[in-house]
């Protein structure tokens, strides 16, 4: 616990929290589940404010891609490895012959639970100093990474990491002169309802109706 400590920057004045913020449900009622959800929002805010002022030129979209990039569950099972979280979580023991110490949503929601437990024990600002310490560089690499990719790949590696199926497209209809043609598109998820995109080439179409995807997929969460 004291390594932990010394790892996120922060030394607890009641350590308690701080055990709390390791505990499953897996374990008993008093777990981590209330700490997760408090910790949850002070991520959010911090990414957001940080986001914001670093990427000027980024519009909502764009920022709601990058945060949703910086606070999804894969993102905060790494940080929680760089901790070594698994070695300290308390686990019922279904959980421990499962290897819940290593499962991504358990490491995840331990790394917003002593977020949360931070906060408590020592303020909003110490908590928003552990987030900027904790994503360290991440918070700069989001907009150069998430530019670099098509609306198209963006959803579909989205989908990918869900364990969803893959978009499909349909033009549903095509206007205009031979030379001067517009085409709209619908694209279908299963998991929402389905969006559409307007372009002069059927590619752009998809683009555009990716992108309103990624959206509401987004609004969704």
């Amino acid at each position: 616990m004291r390594r932990l400590q010394q790892r996120i920057g922060y030394p607890f004045r009641d350590t308690s929290l701080l055990e709390r913020a390791l505990t499953h449900r897996s374990l008993g009622a008093r777990n981590n589940e209330r700490l997760e959800f408090l910790g949850d929002a002070i991520l959010g805010f911090e990414v957001a404010d940080q986001l914001y002022h670093q990427v000027g030129d980024a519009d909502e979209g764009q920022l709601s891609r990058m945060r949703a990039h910086l606070v999804k569950r894969e993102t905060l099972a790494e940080i929680a490895r760089e901790l070594d979280l698994g070695s300290l979580l308390r686990l019922g023991p279904g959980e421990l012959r499962s290897g819940g110490q290593a499962r991504d949503s358990i490491l995840a929601d331990a790394t917003e639970a002593v977020i949360a437990a931070v906060y408590l024990d020592g303020g909003i600002d110490e908590a928003r100093a552990m987030v900027r310490r904790l994503l360290g560089r991440r918070l700069t690499r989001p907009a150069s990474e998430i530019r670099a990719k098509d609306p198209k790949t963006r959803l579909q590696e989205q989908l990918q990491a869900q364990g969803a199926a893959l978009p499909e497209y349909t033009v549903v209809d095509i206007h205009g002169d031979q030379h001067e043609q517009t085409f709209r598109v619908v694209c279908s998820t299963g998991l929402t309802e389905d969006t559409e995109g307007e372009g002069p080439t059927r590619r752009k179409a998809e683009q555009a109706a990716a992108r309103a995807m990624l959206l509401s997929l987004e609004e969704l969460a």
